[in-house]
């Protein structure tokens, strides 16, 4: 009611912005004789042209009208596609930093090239984000003419690109990949120990395809770098054993809308039992094997074989819960995966440690302007608002939506509700009408075909399974006769044309035939024209049967999830309906329905195979999918809280790497951290005796640990704290000038970058898996009446104050008494130049410090190290191995 009054009194901030939108369109419009009237040349010299403006002080806004025009234009020849008046309005919306929704086949492909390619004029690079590898590359050769048709330049990020193309890629004005390569490659650059080795060159303006999916679907999703641990994976097989010998209910308890297990008294001690270990749950001790057991059960209890995941080649690879499609090279963390490994009886892979990481909601707010477009996201509108400072402006469509979207159907068990889904898609392929059946796991499609298949329905299977042939099944979706099953139709970046799409086709045909359609351009265009007239002739028919009818056997936890499934059909004015079959055993009802809905379904007494139909029990549905949502908002605020405190960390962090890879000299900052650290431990002695005054003892040892022998010379009992600084000071600036001077200036400066960078990435990876214990542990705080977060960005920061000290310390203890050899292995110290290494000098403390050592049998990484420093190996001379 409140929206009602709020549009009739004009004040409705979408309604605003469209009106605002259509006068620009106007502007564009009345370009368009000019504009057409320009040569390719001229539209090729656009680019250039703009920049000058830009140059000059016009600003983007102010050229948005001429360069919608002139893209329209160079897609309407090279194309053949003329941006609608609405696709403009979309165009405006993402240059403005928002979030476009437009329904599906509305042409959210063509609408980016608007925004991309003004913004691209900057010429600070623009990153166009897709949802996965295939789309990234079929829009860039797409959208390629375009873009070249107006002088600028457009390329993709692949996976497994040489670090030349890599780096070649992220310099065309306009860059295509997937969220993963852009995360990863901004986590390898702040890896990179010389500038050759970054690719990126910024995070100026970026536009999210399928904006929903990547920025909320995947927001809790860390994108991590990381090496394998030292720890055996043999306690995960005892734990899966021990977790097979319990039992739900007596053992344990299964909390399955909190994705929780919780042990039972009687289950402790029956571990304890099984294990001969006392005290499992209480021994500090004997913590991370009863995590281990933990996990187990979740993987028993929580994650199905086939709905969280498949077994693939021997290895565990997760099903992507929003899109049905496989992530391969993700792995759940926290001994989670080995966990499932373990259940599943394949190769265990030992756990990892955290390098790098970063989530995908900190990595997006980095970007200047950051904007997006998908079918569906006004049901997460304040999200996008309190998270990502997105606005959200819904984009009327081209021709008026006709889809008739029928109230849900609601059974008492999921064997009658399958059966009826069946009966109905007999029904309607009897009459030729196309149908779409929509799951919500590759378990349930693969239970829908084999009831299809029973009653003799030729159909099509896509999901997780099958990901290879997604385009080519979800193009003929459409076709007269046509049942595909499919799981999760989230961003498929396909339209289902009705009477089937020609284009694949055709390429199915010339393929099959040797034609390529490149080489014989006449034969290809002779195919293509063929199957144009069949899918016409075809789409006809569809028509008159109604269009394409979607089927949804259940209803997702997400509004947004069975939007976009519905959003399959009625593209562009097509006919179409749609209609969800539930039943009260699907998880949705089972685990978030309300009382009221069961209780009335009981008081229906109705019998085997019937079900009811009403729009009220449609909308109680839906709020139970609302309270779902808010809960996952809840979670992904309170995530973000936690690793906001981290982003700040990593900034710091990352800020500094820069500095010291791009500086061009760092004589003055290693003198710098000397002098700092120096009269760091003089001030943390000054007050550290006995008396409350100096401790003479503990600042030598302290002296002499650091830097070496000597230096500690100078202190006395009867000197005063400055005068101590002074003299110790010079002592390390004449050391330091004699280092310099040994090594020449060019050797020292690249020498002290190697040691800053290997010292502080050593110390920052350390630094990483003590804030993932602390935040595993932090929310037992709560116990005690503190508040989890405040004590977590408490604990943090002592942390990171720690790290920051024992990195200056770590250089310190390196930079007097390193000196560059001519044998062993080759270091990345400097650009263009030999081999150098880090050693020894001998009288440079070398007695009681790194002393010089020839390669021996092979040292562990745990074993002390050779050189006598008394460290690890993997601390010392083995580090970079």
């Amino acid at each position: 009611m409140i929206k009602g009054i709020i549009k009739m009194l004009g004040l409705d901030p979408n309604d605003r912005a469209l009106s605002r939108y259509r006068k620009m369109v106007d502007q564009v419009n009345q370009l368009e004789d000019r504009v057409s009237a320009l040569s390719d040349l001229e539209l090729e010299g656009t680019a250039v042209e703009f920049r000058g403006r830009l140059e000059a002080g016009e600003g983007l806004d102010a050229l948005l009208p001429e360069m919608f025009a002139r893209v329209r234009e160079v897609s309407r020849r090279r194309l053949g596609l003329r941006h609608f008046d609405v696709q403009l309005m979309g165009g405006m919306a993402l240059h403005e930093g928002k979030i476009a929704e437009m329904k599906t086949g509305e042409g959210k492909t063509l609408v980016a090239t608007l925004a991309v390619a003004l913004n691209a004029l900057e010429g600070k690079g623009v990153h166009v984000v897709t949802v996965n590898d295939y789309l990234a590359k079929r829009d860039a050769e797409w959208m390629g003419p375009v873009y070249r048709g107006l002088g600028l330049t457009v390329a993709v990020i692949e996976p497994f690109m040489s670090q030349e193309d890599r780096y070649a890629a992220y310099r065309a004005d306009i860059t295509y990949g997937t969220n993963s390569e852009f995360g990863f490659d901004y986590l390898r650059d702040n890896m990179a120990l010389s500038k050759r080795e970054q690719v990126q060159r910024g995070h100026w303006y970026c536009l999210v395809d399928e904006v929903d999916s990547i920025l909320i679907d995947e927001a809790r999703t860390p994108l991590i770098i990381s090496g394998p641990s030292e720890d055996s994976v043999e306690p995960y097989r005892v734990a899966d054993s021990c977790a097979r010998s319990l039992r739900k209910g007596e053992d344990f308890e299964v909390d399955e809308k909190e994705r929780n297990v919780a042990l039972t008294e009687r289950g402790i001690a029956r571990c304890e039992e099984i294990l001969k270990v006392p005290n499992l749950f209480s021994d500090y001790g004997m913590s991370e094997l009863a995590h281990k057991v933990i996990q187990a059960l979740k993987a028993h209890h929580l994650f199905q074989r086939d709905v969280h995941y498949v077994v693939k080649d021997g290895e565990i690879v997760i099903v992507d819960e929003f899109t049905g499609r496989l992530m391969f090279g993700r792995r759940y963390s926290d001994g989670l995966h080995q966990a499932i490994e373990a259940k599943e009886r394949v190769r265990i892979g030992r756990e990892s440690q955290t390098l790098a990481t970063i989530t995908l909601q900190n990595y997006f707010r980095m970007y200047k302007k950051l904007s997006g477009m998908t079918g569906t996201a006004a049901t997460e509108a304040e999200e996008f608002k309190e998270i990502y400072g997105m606005d959200v402006v819904v984009i009327p469509t081209h021709r008026p939506m006709i889809r008739v979207d029928h109230p849900d159907v609601i059974f008492r068990t999921q064997r009658e509700k399958y059966n009826a889904v069946a009966d109905l898609v007999e029904e309607r392929h009897r009459s030729g009408q196309p149908v779409l059946v929509g799951t919500a796991s590759i378990e349930n499609s693969e239970r829908v075909s084999k009831l299809l298949k029973a009653r003799k329905i030729p159909h099509h299977v896509l999901n997780a399974k099958f990901h290879d042939k997604e385009a080519a099944i979800v193009a003929q979706a459409g076709r007269f006769g046509a049942v595909t099953v499919a799981t999760n139709m989230a961003g498929r970046g396909t339209d289902i044309l009705l009477g089937g799409n020609p284009s694949f086709l055709a390429k199915e045909d010339a393929a099959s035939k040797g034609i390529d359609p490149i080489g014989s351009p006449e034969e290809y265009r002779e195919i293509l024209e063929r199957y144009r007239k069949l899918c016409e002739e075809e789409r006809k028919k569809v028509v008159a049967a109604g269009g394409l009818c979607i089927l949804g056997t259940e209803r997702h936890e997400s509004r947004r999830i069975d939007n976009q499934l519905r959003g399959r059909a009625g593209r562009q004015g097509d006919p179409g309906e749609s209609r969800f079959f539930i039943s009260l055993e699907d998880d949705l009802l089972r685990l978030f329905g309300s009382d009221r809905i069961q209780g009335f379904m009981a008081k229906m007494g109705m019998e085997e195979g019937e079900s009811v139909e009403h729009s009220l029990l449609t909308k109680a549905i839906e709020n139970a999918q609302r309270k779902v949502e808010q809960m996952h908002f809840d979670i992904r605020k309170q995530l973000l809280a936690y690793d906001n405190v981290m982003n700040q960390q990593r900034e710091a962090v990352y800020k500094e790497r820069q500095e010291i890879l791009w500086a061009d000299n760092l004589i003055d900052r290693a003198w710098s951290i000397l002098e700092d650290t120096v009269s760091a431990i003089l001030d943390s002695h000054s007050q550290g005796g006995e008396d409350g005054g100096f401790d003479l003892k503990g600042c030598s040892l302290r002296l002499r640990s650091v830097l070496g022998p000597g230096f500690d010379a100078p202190l006395g009992e009867d000197k005063d704290l400055e005068q101590v600084r002074g003299e110790i000071l010079d002592l390390v600036r004449r050391a330091f000038e004699t280092k310099v001077s040994e090594l020449g200036e060019q050797n020292a400066s690249e020498l002290f970058r190697f040691l800053l960078l290997n010292v502080l990435d050593s110390h920052w990876k350390e630094h990483l898996l003590a804030m993932d214990e602390l935040r595993r542990g932090i929310g037992l705080r709560a116990i005690g009446q503190k508040d989890p977060l405040l004590e977590y960005q408490f604990e943090s920061f002592n942390l990171f104050k720690e790290m920051l000290d024992k990195v200056r310390e770590g250089f310190c203890e390196l930079a007097l008494r390193v000196r560059i050899v001519e044998e062993r292995r080759p270091a990345r110290v400097q650009e263009g130049r030999g081999p150098m290494l880090l050693g020894s000098s001998p009288g440079d403390g070398a007695e009681e410090g790194h002393k010089p050592f020839h390669r021996g049998p092979k040292v562990g990484r745990n074993d002390p190290c050779p050189c006598g420093s008394g460290r690890k190996y993997k601390h010392c001379c083995g580090r970079g191995e």
